[in-house]
Formats: C-alpha cells, structure tokens, sequence
C-alpha cells in the first residue's frame, strides 16, 4: 500500500469492460492500526474539491484519509462522450467501483477499521455499500444523502442546469476536473431523466448494521429533512445531526460542528 501521505496518485481498475483511472490520494495520519475513512464526493465533487476537510477531520479523529475522484470526475478517466448513466449509477459505485478501488490498494476491511464518510451522491452510494456489505464498515458517516427523489432536488438541479449553460459555472468547475463537461452532463443528465423520479432505496439500505451517523443542514436546498428522518425510521440505531444555519454542505458551511460530531462519533463506536 503506498505511505505517501498527501500526495495525489493513480490507481487502476478494471469497470465496465475496461481499465479505469482512479485520482486518490491519502491524508491524515500514516500509524499502523489507525481508522481509515474513505471519502465519497457529492454529484460535481472531486479530490481537490473537498480542500482541506479531509486532512482536518482526520488529524482531529487520529486517522487516515483515502480521497478518491469517481469516475468521470477529477482527474479519473473521464465519462465518454456518449456515455450516459442509468438510474442505478450510484448503485454500480458502490456494488462495483468502491470495492476494486479497496481490492487495488490492497485495504482489507476485513482486516482494518474502515469508514465511509460520504456527501450526497457520496452519502447515498455510502449507504449502499454499508448495506451491501453489512460485515465490512465500523461505521459510516452521511451527509446531506439522498434515499428517495424530491421535488426541491429536481429544482436546485434544473437551476444548475441553467448557471452551467449561461454563467461561468463550467470554468470554475473546470479547476476540479479534468472535463467539466463529463462531470456535469452525467450528474445533471441522469438526475433530471424522468426515469430517474422513481429512484429510490429506501428498502436497499435496511440491511445496515453499522454505526450510522446522518447530517443534514436545515436549509438544505437539494433536500429536506425527511431525508435522513426516513434513515432513521429504516435503520433505527441510526443518530441524526440537523444542522442549523446550514445548507447542502455541511463540511463547508459549518465544518467545525461536522467534526467535532464525527469524532465523538467515531471514538464512540464499539
């Protein structure tokens, strides 16, 4: 397994028929027996765009960070320019692509404490892998995820849309990734296909067994509430963080509360 710590490097693995480069890069602390967290992006996330959270949550939690761009995003193998997704992409993320990336850095969660900490998309493909796996996680920690499709998503993603074609949104998306346009248009595209309204995986994820930690700000503009109270009624043990004066982003917009709650989380854990 690589030591380098805090430097971006190139993983390969095998999806979808062909090799695939996968941006990663690891944080926080390099001693031996230390929690690892893997980090999962939002819908237009990246390596660089989660700054500076992933090194600050890990060196106040005592851990490792593994950082990884999906598919299609950073600077991993960009999506084909005909490529579109299905309503099952997050599915495919975790079932398929999580899996190879632990398999091709040689992270054994049967023989390490592994998180996920998982934002968004991120936060939805989290869950399924935590419920796919159920003997694999020591926990995991979910922000502003998704488990069902609402109307106020659906129209915060309309309005991105519009700022992608007629702002100068794709060139500071630009900075991120490698091709604004392969992140975008398979985020967007897939979210705003009519086939999508009925995604949902509200009965995908109540085989979760491990610590759950869901967080959501109280003004979330891609989401209400009833996003992680749904959690809750699914997977009972789950503890919920509503987080006021806070939107989609909770690591952004009130960075020093998600901390301190994931490290009591995780210290916590049995």
């Amino acid at each position: 397994m690589p030591a380098t710590v805090g430097t971006a490097s190139f993983a390969e693995i095998p999806w979808a028929g062909q090799p695939v480069r996968i941006e990663y890069q690891w944080v926080g602390t390099a001693t031996p027996g230390a929690p690892t967290l893997v980090f999962l992006h939002e819908g237009l996330g990246s390596v660089a765009m989660w700054r500076d959270f992933p090194a600050r949550l890990c060196e106040a939690a005592g851990a490792r960070g593994l950082v990884y761009s999906r598919p299609g995003y950073g600077r991993s193998t960009p999506r084909g320019a005909h490529e579109r997704w299905s309503p099952r992409f997050m599915h495919r993320q975790a079932e398929e692509v999580l899996p190879a990336l632990l398999r091709a850095l040689q992270i054994d969660p049967a023989r390490e404490p592994l998180w996920l900490f998982g934002h968004s998309d991120g936060g939805s493909i989290a869950l399924l892998y935590a419920a796919l796996f159920p003997d694999a996680l020591r926990g995991a920690i979910v922000l502003a995820p998704h488990i069902f499709v609402e109307d106020i998503s659906v129209t915060s993603i309309q309005q991105a849309r519009e700022a992608y074609l007629r702002t100068d949104l794709k060139q500071r998306l630009g900075r991120y990734h490698e091709d604004a346009d392969s992140a975008f248009w398979g985020w967007n595209d897939i979210w705003l296909d009519p086939a999508f309204r009925g995604w949902n995986i509200e009965r995908d994820i109540a085989t979760i067994r491990c610590p759950l930690l869901a967080v959501q700000g109280v003004d979330d503009e891609y989401g209400t509430l009833e996003q992680i109270r749904g959690i809750a009624r699914i997977v009972p043990h789950a503890q919920l963080l509503e987080v006021p004066e806070c939107g989609h982003s909770p690591h952004k917009d009130q960075p020093q509360a998600v901390i301190d709650a994931a490290v009591r989380f995780i210290r916590a854990a049995p």
